[in-house]
């Protein structure tokens, strides 16, 4: 699977008194990434609900190398490292230009919308996977 990018700018509401963005926005940043990424792939988000299931992220590990200004314009990277029935490994990447600012290792499971572990779907494993 290749790599999908997706831009982000950097608002007020972003950062704290300094004008650097605050550590926790960039969680939102890599969530929107995914959900682009998945989105690109024709994965909805309402639709999987409608099916019972939705994603949960369970670890994510998360390194910051650099920081992000107000203004800025960055590019969320997202990449599928691993794709099993039980459990899908993202990689993530927040870039300004050339430089990387941020990474991320996402675990991400399937769930039940009534709760409970769920295997992902075999279509849905494959789009990630890249083989359809």
């Amino acid at each position: 699977m290749s790599t999908h990018r997706f831009p982000v700018r950097i608002y007020y509401e972003d950062t704290d008194f300094s004008g650097y963005v605050y550590h926790a926005a960039y969680l939102k940043f890599f969530e929107r990434g995914r959900t682009e990424f998945l989105r690109d792939l024709g994965i909805h988000h309402f639709e999987l609900i409608e099916d019972g299931i939705a994603f949960a992220v369970r670890k994510m590990e998360i390194d910051f190398l650099s920081a992000a200004r107000i203004d800025d314009l960055l590019n969320v990277e997202t990449r599928v490292a691993e794709a099993t029935p039980v459990r899908l490994v993202l990689e993530q990447t927040i870039l300004r230009e050339d430089t990387v600012l941020t990474k991320a290792r996402v675990l991400v499971v399937a769930i039940k919308t009534t709760g409970g572990p769920v295997r992902l779907p075999a279509g849905l494993r494959a789009l990630l996977q890249g083989e359809t």
